[in-house]
């Protein structure tokens, strides 16, 4: 990891934050335009040069503007997001919804992973290591600029309803309780393009375990996405009865 000075951390900051919320490559001008930095137009240029050297950002073809690659992505999410905490009403607001259904598992699992859906906005997907795949908010990804692109979304579907493809994605990951945040080549050969999947492992009161995540664009909001997926893992673990 190479060591950025700060200011290249507040331009790569505001970059990528720039680039979650519109999706299209960002240029020196809006960063100054929009983004309160001490730095001169000229300055945040030679730094995003700097930064694409490294490896943070990477000029797509028909832009002036420059994105986040995993890398850059990767480094936002560890080390300069804040999270967004959930508030306790949203918190009751979710255990509502699924607590009726807690005594039968796959009922549970399947009101559970539309409800991460609805409230992430993403494709939400839930395995049991009983081989078990359960996935919901397919539309939500046609609400992104990336999947206007069909191959984009085709390729992302395919996979999607492959228990296999995940099984085998998970294994790759050292299997502990953290959040894993896998991003480009961390997705396979399979689903190497502009995806992003945030997951955690769930434990339920009987030993029975399985992954709980959110599928969507490299851009997820992860300030939100990241504390929303840790509470429903918890939420599993917290409410499920006798399985």
């Amino acid at each position: 990891m190479h060591d950025l000075t700060s200011r290249q951390v507040d331009i790569l900051k505001s970059l990528i934050e720039e680039y979650i919320e519109t999706a299209e490559a960002v240029g020196s001008e809006t960063l100054e335009k929009k983004h309160n930095l001490s730095a001169s137009p000229a300055t945040i240029r030679n730094e995003m040069v700097r930064l694409t050297e490294l490896g943070y950002l990477k000029k797509p073809h028909i832009s002036a503007g420059r994105v986040p690659t995993p890398l850059g992505m990767r480094f936002y999410v560890k080390q300069l997001m804040k999270e967004k905490e959930l508030s306790v009403a949203e918190e009751v607001s979710l255990k509502e919804k699924v607590w009726d259904l807690r005594e039968k598992e796959r009922v549970f699992l399947k009101e559970l992973t539309k409800t991460l859906a609805e409230r992430t906005k993403a494709l939400a997907i839930t395995t049991t290591d009983e081989g078990d795949l359960f996935c919901a908010g397919y539309a939500n990804v046609l609400d992104n600029p990336e999947f206007l692109d069909i191959d984009v979304t085709k390729n992302l579907l395919s996979a999607v309803d492959e228990f296999e493809y995940f099984k085998s994605l998970f294994s790759e990951q050292e299997d502990d309780d953290e959040i894993h945040i896998l991003l480009g080549e961390d997705l396979g050969p399979r689903l190497n393009g502009p995806y992003g999947f945030v997951y955690i492992k769930y434990h339920t009161p009987m030993k029975l375990t399985g992954k709980v995540g959110v599928l969507g664009p490299a851009r997820l909001n992860y300030n939100f996405v990241v504390p929303t997926v840790r509470y429903f893992g918890d939420l599993i673990g917290e409410i499920a009865k006798g399985w």
